[in-house]
């Protein structure tokens, strides 16, 4: 018998063998083997998809109107794939969510088991607080509020103060271990943050953190300015048709910030096209500056500034920047840490 010879059929098995297996809740797994596991590939429900925010943008805004504060906790905007039936995910294991907060406005304090992280998307005069810690939040700022650990949002400027959410609720939720905690409002610490002390630049470390146990969340704010002129000095040794990418990680392990999922930043030079590798991991991506294209598996998604990108596990990716002369900005959210966890993660 080869791998691929067809396998039997419910239909081919008795009613009362059948009758008999419900009645011990039970299933024959032969004639839906290849359903669940299928050869060569996955099934991918997830379609590759952009979310257009010039076009959510007003919506958001009107939610802030609709929903007041104290009886939404969270202002959010789920993005749902379309290839999902309806749930809010933006693919299998990712969630990604605009979120508002307006001039005023404090969002409670609480916690929860799903792992988040805010790629600050618009406005200034916010912050947020983890642990007691008080986090800026400035236009492409990635923040990180592990799972449970306390954290609010407030916002003492002007205008709207908007941010996209990347959780890993599906996760969480597949695994029926979601949940949340509410808290009392924090005392925040009016220090600056460690981003701006403690871990400001790569290949420093404080000397009193020689020989300690690494800290699981060493850096909760990795502010944009400092990653973008990063990227502008990492291409100038990057080859041609190489990516220049650059991957936030917790400065004292040099691992992933967050365990299930992974952030990284990406610049496409002035007119570039990269082929990104091919692997098993699904994608998000928001768009920070510029305009392009992205193609998956033949599907050409155009972008600009503050789109957000959706792309499923095993597809081939080219990223290409429409200026002849700017480059373009993307931030990625991948679930590859959490892959490489469970030991199935590939390159190809």
């Amino acid at each position: 018998m080869t791998a691929s010879a067809p396998l039997g059929t419910l239909a081919e098995l008795p009613a009362d063998y059948l009758h008999a297996l419900d009645g011990q809740h039970a299933k024959p797994a032969w004639p839906s083997l290849r359903s669940l596991i299928p050869q060569g590939a996955p099934e991918r429900r997830t379609l590759a998809h952009r979310w257009t925010y010039r076009d959510l943008r007003p919506l958001l805004l009107r939610a802030g109107e609709l929903a007041p504060m104290e009886r939404a906790e969270r202002r959010v905007l789920m993005l749902s794939n379309p290839g999902l039936e309806g749930k809010p995910f933006a693919t299998a294991s990712i969630f990604l969510g605009f979120q508002v907060i307006l001039p005023g406005e404090r969002a409670p304090n609480h916690r929860h088991s799903p792992s988040a992280v805010r790629i600050i998307v618009e406005g200034e005069g916010a912050y947020t607080n983890v642990q007691g810690q008080r986090l800026e939040m400035r236009r492409g700022d990635v923040i990180l509020t592990p799972a449970h650990l306390w954290h609010e949002h407030a916002h003492d400027g002007e205008g709207p103060m908007i941010w996209l959410d990347a959780l890993d609720v599906p996760l969480m939720v597949a695994m029926e271990a979601a949940y949340g905690s509410p808290g009392s409002v924090q005392t925040s610490s009016q220090r600056l943050d460690a981003s701006q002390t403690r871990h400001r630049r790569g290949g420093l470390l404080p000397y009193e953190r020689l020989g300690r146990r690494a800290q699981d969340y060493a850096q909760f704010r990795y502010p944009w300015a400092e990653v973008r002129e990063a990227l502008l000095d990492l291409a100038k040794d990057t080859p041609t048709g190489q990516a220049v990418q650059l991957a936030y990680v917790n400065p004292e392990t040099g691992l992933e910030c967050m365990p299930t999922f992974g952030f990284s930043a990406l610049m496409l030079r002035p007119g570039e096209e990269i082929d990104m590798p091919l692997t098993s991991a699904s994608t998000g991506l928001l768009v920070l500056e510029g305009s392009g294209r992205t193609v998956a598996d033949g599907k050409t998604l155009t972008w600009e500034d503050s789109d957000v990108v959706a792309i499923p596990t095993h597809s081939r990716i080219r990223h290409c920047n429409a200026s002849a002369r700017q480059p373009a900005f993307l931030i990625q959210v991948d679930d590859a840490p959490m892959q490489r966890k469970l030991g199935f993660y590939q390159q190809f």
